[in-house]
């Protein structure tokens, strides 16, 4: 990369990154701050992440919030293959190097939680990917659904669970799909919050210590005059990822949907 190329490195599953660890935090993220601008580590390192595939404990994890807290890298999270390739393409042209992670459990088509109907791709809006060259730019969160009742926020395999939780509920939420984590779009969210005065953060990684945390904490700074009801989180559980309760432990539409109930009610 310092010599002048964009190498696209793939590691087969994000529960394997912690040995490049140390590469990716303390050399791919620091050269240009190292060299005082005079070298940049343009590198993309893609790797699937999450669960909802009966992976178990080494093949389900989402580590995207160990990568959201090194300066220097941006870390992306699409939700459908026409932001994947307009993203891709955003975060190889970029000058910064970029955790790129696929939802594995999406790459076959729009998981909505049920484990028993897993739709495909075909006909679907975000399923329609071009064959020229486009760009999805990083940085710019997109509203998946206009809703004036209340703002969810979140990525990955989650925003498609989150939509049938919508719907569960019947209640008129807006959908934000952050897309890149950092660099984040806190206009967006905290236009929406102000607006709606309530807001539910869902991820899939575990609850402690989550990206949904940061988020949370950016909006209380930003929206707090503006919310009627405290935020909530729905996260996987501090545990391991388990294989045979796989179901229990990814956030479901049903606590998705509770959670849309509680905060509409506070």
């Amino acid at each position: 990369a310092v010599n002048g190329l964009r190498p696209v490195p793939e590691i087969q599953f994000g529960d394997y990154i912690y040995p490049a660890f140390d590469q990716i935090t303390n050399e791919l993220a620091k050269v240009r701050y190292r060299s005082g601008g005079e070298w940049t580590a343009p590198v993309t390192v893609r790797t699937p992440a999450g669960g909802g595939i009966r992976g178990g404990l080494y093949h389900s994890q989402s580590p995207e919030a160990y990568f959201t807290h090194t300066p220097g890298l941006f870390v992306v999270m699409p939700s459908t293959p026409h932001d994947a390739k307009g993203l891709l393409i955003s975060s190889i042209e970029s000058e910064d190097p970029v955790v790129f992670f696929e939802p594995k459990r999406l790459y076959r088509g729009p998981f909505e939680g049920d484990p028993n109907r897993v739709p495909t791709w075909d006909g679907h809006p975000g399923g329609d990917v071009p064959q020229g060259y486009y760009q999805t730019p990083l940085g710019k969160a997109s509203v998946v659904r206009q809703g004036e009742a209340l703002t969810i926020v979140t990525w990955g395999t989650m925003v498609h669970v989150a939509r049938a939780a919508i719907e569960l509920a019947g209640i008129d939420a807006e959908l934000i799909d952050v897309r890149t984590l950092i660099p984040l779009d806190l206009d967006t969210i905290c236009a929406s919050v102000k607006r709606t005065g309530r807001c539910v953060v869902v991820h899939e990684a575990p609850r402690t210590s989550g990206y949904g945390a940061e988020i949370i904490a950016s909006i209380q700074e930003q929206c707090f005059w503006n919310l009627e009801a405290p935020i909530l989180r729905v996260a996987g559980w501090d545990t391991p990822f388990p294989h045979a309760m796989e179901w229990e432990y990814m956030p479901s539409r049903e606590r998705i949907a509770a959670a849309l109930h509680q905060v509409m009610e506070n």
